[in-house]
């Protein structure tokens, strides 16, 4: 019986080490397969990300590309604006200029009350214009520089509220 014993333990002994092989060989294959798995999940991530960083910098460079044709825009605009103001106050120093040598001299229309009519049409009619009373009076100068002055000051604050107009209008058309 010693024979079947050592016949059966060696069956038996066989039939463990089949059995661990087995055990290990499937160990293998499932830590393989989820090997695999891991590595699908892995490519499918980085692709991923990939994706999104190639969206966040064409946003980017789009973003980029508009605050660049802003720059460029109010560049212009500021060329534009200090332009006119340039020009507007070269007109005012020659107006000033002619002012000041007396080449030029500032008049206001007097009343034309006393001459016209009981029934409100002009006792006499003058001859060419339409202005009714050729009567004028001279400024003096210096009434005329200060007058000069107000004006040059209005003709910045327009030009000024032009440009602020011009660029809110701008801004509220690209959003």
């Amino acid at each position: 019986m010693k024979i079947d014993a050592v016949k059966w333990g060696g069956v038996l002994l066989f039939i463990l080490a089949l059995m661990a092989g087995s055990a290990w060989a499937a160990w293998e294959w499932q830590a393989n397969a989820y090997g695999q798995q891991l590595a699908a999940h892995e490519a499918a991530y980085q692709t991923e990300r990939t994706l999104l960083a190639n969206a966040n910098s064409a946003q980017i460079l789009a973003e980029e590309g508009k605050r660049l044709a802003l720059e460029q825009w109010l560049a212009a605009s500021d060329q534009s604006h200090y332009r006119a103001l340039t020009d507007e106050k070269t007109k005012q120093a020659r107006l000033r200029d002619r002012l000041a040598t007396a080449d030029l001299r500032l008049s206001v229309q007097l009343d034309a009350g006393p001459a016209i009519g009981c029934d409100g049409m002009q006792a006499t009619p003058s001859s060419g214009g339409v202005v009714h009373d050729a009567r004028r009076a001279q400024l003096d100068p210096a009434h005329a520089q200060r007058i000069i002055g107000i004006t040059i000051d209005g003709d910045q604050g327009l030009i000024a509220l032009q440009a602020c107009q011009t660029y809110a209008k701008e801004v509220s058309g690209m959003k």
